[in-house]
């Protein structure tokens, strides 16, 4: 099995947290979507807690249904090998009921299909887990008075309106209900609901995260997303791909950063926040992020603006930017890899893993 991260990466986000990490001293931890990019950091940064810092182990346990993973796909190994007296990994389906055994006191709900290649391909699969999946994982919460977090999506806010650049979360949304990225987009917007509800009405601790263009060691060229995309081009010697203009913009944060937010989210929300977590800049176009790439990996790259595959929606947004002033002022968040620092990480993982 090839690295999943950077040494030292997952060391710097428990530095980050610094003694807010304390609070998951024998707490037992409920983790959905624990097969995907962000979930396999999330068990890395608990066992790395587990071995340095907590006084008494956190315990979790990892739900994933492995919808995305192929049966010969390496990870799942890696799941099995990671598995200890504190962490263990279940093969499930969130859609459908779970009883936890003991008590759960937080609750990570990060299933969904996220990349737009899959949820072309799954798209009522992709509407039901923040629906069906959601609600399971409330009533858990419910039950338990556990503390959850939902990973929503920048998505949530579709194509938004110039004046909203960067983007609260007060934003409302500009988003189409019918169209090749609808499943998703307003398959987050309902789980949102669904937590407001459970919220509101119910007492649930239940905070939403909305991450933006979160990138780093670890992602899967079969993501089919724009870095993973570039760094498989790379390693092929193949051009580029630049979609439709290359003109839409997006700001990008390194994995450490996001995870430093998301898991404060976890621990400190306030009950019933919502809170964007990102790179609050540069906002940068496609073709401004190949020119980075060329002066950071000291080379010509070749690349081409091609139509919008078959297999990728088009109607994405023109521009991504969030306001993370929420998370600044509640949480302590800061963004802090400059985006140049992190593309080298990243690119250098993938020069070795892709």
């Amino acid at each position: 099995m090839k690295n999943y991260c950077l040494p030292g990466d997952i060391a710097e986000i428990a530095t980050r947290l610094g003694h807010d990490a304390d609070l998951l001293a024998g707490k037992s931890i409920l983790m959905t979507g624990g097969g995907g990019f962000l979930g396999r950091y999330f068990i890395n940064l608990f066992a790395h807690l587990n071995a340095t810092r907590l006084k008494e182990p956190c315990r979790l346990t990892v739900l994933d249904n492995l919808i995305t993973t192929p049966d010969a796909d390496p990870w799942r190994a890696w799941f099995r090998s990671v598995e200890n007296d504190h962490i263990r990994f279940i093969q499930h389906d969130v859609m459908l009921p779970f009883q936890e055994e003991g008590r759960v006191d937080y609750i990570i709900h990060a299933a969904g299909i996220a990349s737009p290649f899959y949820y072309r391909a799954y798209p009522l699969e992709t509407l039901e887990v923040s629906v069906m999946g959601t609600r399971n994982m409330l009533e858990t919460a419910h039950r338990h008075r556990a503390r959850m977090v939902f990973f929503s999506s920048s998505e949530i806010y579709g194509d938004p309106d110039p004046r909203y650049v960067p983007t609260p979360e007060s934003y409302r949304g500009n988003v189409a209900c019918q169209g090749p990225r609808a499943c998703y987009d307003e398959s987050k917007r309902v789980g949102e609901t669904l937590c407001y509800i459970f919220h509101n009405y119910h007492g649930v601790h239940a905070n939403i995260i909305r991450p933006f263009n979160v990138y780093g060691p670890g992602m899967q060229k079969t993501d089919y997303r724009i870095l993973p995309n570039f760094a498989a081009c790379l390693q092929e010697g193949k051009p580029l791909s630049v979609y439709n203009t290359g003109n839409q913009t997006r700001t990008f944060c390194y994995i450490t950063d996001a995870m430093t937010g998301f898991t404060l989210t976890l621990l400190k929300g306030v009950p019933g926040a919502t809170y964007n977590i990102g790179a609050p800049g540069p906002e940068v176009s496609v073709l401004d992020l190949v020119a980075i790439m060329q002066k950071n990996l000291n080379r010509e790259i070749p690349y081409k603006i091609i139509e919008y595959p078959n297999t990728y929606p088009g109607d994405e947004p023109n521009r991504r930017c969030p306001d993370i002033r929420n998370a600044e002022i509640q949480l302590g968040y800061r963004s802090q890899v400059g985006l140049e620092d992190g593309l080298r990480r990243f690119f250098g993982w993938t020069a070795e893993n892709f």
